[in-house]
């Protein structure tokens, strides 16, 4: 089981910005958790996520010597991946593909061509550094812009971007708006089909949606969870204040309550979580 704590995502919509050092004492307390991977930052135009302006200094202040959680940091053009590239503490480059033109459009500014021609860039330049690529599939369950949308067209992309070498990707619930049927029936239907790719859940939901989502995505056969603490963060196109990202506690009471191992300290987790309180209380709202 591999839990991929987002905090990245957590802060990057808030306007008010976050000190650097608070940064940092949070991201540390999440290393000591014993997660899989950390989204910790993102490598973008301070234009366009003036939050994560920081995300190089952050890197620069973390202590890594004593956790084997993998830091994964976002990246959405060639600047931002030599600029990644830079740290060897960076295990993941993450780059979000969307199957629908018109949300590429909005949240990289490319068509999907351009973003298929920027995937093979990010492919070549990874595997001279020694990056590994996580391919977010935006929209991979469904989008309300009304483009065309089936497990065949999702296949079609899976099958595409493995031939570029691609062996990870997260399917994105990016919006809150899939169902549990769908999400078994893509999990159900890829996963068995394409064991030489891992596949991952990136899950915005609303409070009452959770569990649904997170039991049919698992019972499928995902093994891979995008989370975040409180369920801070979430799209801001979702245009309903209470869809925010899957909340880690009930991820983990999920997990608990099917007596599923996942490697968590859960003194360390519950010190994350008060720490998570200090960073995002008065700033975001949370389940």
């Amino acid at each position: 089981m591999k839990i991929i704590e987002c905090p990245r995502d957590a802060m990057q919509g808030i306007k008010e910005f976050i000190p650097t050092s608070k940064k940092i004492r949070y991201i540390q307390s999440l290393l000591e958790v014993g997660f899989d991977t950390i989204d910790f930052g993102s490598f973008v135009s301070p234009r366009a996520i003036p939050q994560m302006r920081d995300t190089a200094e952050v890197l620069e202040n973390l202590d890594l010597s004593n956790t084997n959680t993998k830091l994964l940091a976002i990246i959405a053009n060639m600047r931002g991946v030599n600029d990644a590239c830079r740290f060897e503490q960076i295990d993941y480059l993450g780059y979000p593909f969307s199957l629908s033109e018109i949300f590429q459009m909005r949240n990289t500014a490319k068509t999907i061509e351009q973003s298929c021609d920027l995937l093979k860039q990010i492919m070549d330049t990874a595997a001279k550094y020694n990056k590994k690529v996580n391919v977010y599939f935006s929209m991979g369950f469904g989008n309300p812009y009304g483009d065309p949308w089936s497990k065949e067209i999702v296949e079609e992309w899976v099958v595409k971007v493995k031939k570029m070498g691609v062996n990870l990707i997260s399917l994105s619930d990016t919006v809150g708006t899939a169902d549990a049927p769908t999400i078994q029936k893509l999990f159900d239907y890829l996963i068995p089909k394409y064991p030489e790719i891992e596949f991952g859940a990136h899950l915005h939901t609303h409070p009452k949606t959770w569990y649904e989502k997170v039991d049919a995505a698992y019972t499928a056969g995902c093994r891979r969870f995008d989370s975040a603490i409180k369920g801070f963060g979430g799209c801001p196109m979702a245009k309903d204040e209470l869809v925010g990202n899957l909340p880690t506690e009930k991820l983990l009471t999920y997990f608990t309550q099917n007596n599923i191992e996942t490697g968590i300290n859960t003194t360390a987790f519950e010190n994350a979580y008060n720490e998570a309180q200090k960073v995002f209380l008065g700033n975001n709202l949370s389940f």
